[in-house]
Parts: structure tokens; sequence; C-alpha cells
């Protein structure tokens, strides 16, 4: 069983800046792949950017130039810098994990409890 905690999110004004942070516990062979997902009122959930253990992150095109993902494989951590933040941005932010907790298995997903995020002046 793999526990996801978040922290970070917050109000803050148009343009300004945050950081999502989370961290990964339990007992895991690997986990390929971290990222943010988000979800507005009345919206479906929506990927943001993910982290893949090895390889480059992908970005939501809504987001690209202005948010960085980031993950440290040793802590099973993984955060979001977020810049220039917009009203649209506002919505409850949740880490994902694809996890293998034992060599030659397959792989589960884990998700945070969120935190929200809102962008307000």
């Amino acid at each position: 069983q793999v526990e996801l905690v978040e922290s970070g999110g917050g109000l803050v004004h148009p343009g300004g800046s945050l950081r999502l942070s989370c961290v990964a516990s339990g007992k895991v062979a690997s986990i390929p792949v971290m990222g943010w997902y988000r979800q507005a009122p009345g919206k479906q959930r929506e990927l943001v950017a993910t982290a893949p253990s090895r390889g480059s992150p992908a970005y939501a095109d809504s987001v690209k130039g202005r948010f960085t993902i980031s993950r440290d494989n040793a802590e099973n951590t993984v955060s979001l810098q977020m810049n220039s933040l917009k009203p649209e941005d506002k919505a409850v932010y949740y880490c994902n994990a694809l996890t293998i907790e034992e060599p030659m298995t397959y792989p589960k997903t884990y998700w945070g409890q969120g935190t929200q995020v809102t962008v307000s002046s």
C-alpha cells in the first residue's frame, strides 16, 4: 500500500506563485511515473504534468511555460512549481503515482487527498 501526501496549496493573487509538494510513502519496488492532476468545480479531472523516473516531463498545453514539475527518485517526492498563476488555474490539485510494489507485478495507481489552489484578486 502506498500513501501520497500533498502540501503547499493556498490562496494567491493572479500572477503569483505557489509550490506543491507530494511525498509517497510505503513499500514499493519502483514508481515509474509521478504527476499532478487537477479538478475544477463542475469539470473533469485533468492532467497537469507528469514526470517519469527516466525521461522528460510532460505538461498540459494550458500550463506549459508557467509550471515546472520535478521529482526526486531517491526520496519518492514530486513537486510542482506554479508561476504566473491565473484564475482559471483554480482547482483541487491531486498528486498521482503509478507504482510497482513488487517486481514482476502489475502497476497500481494511487492518488493523494488533494490540495486546494485558489487564484483570486
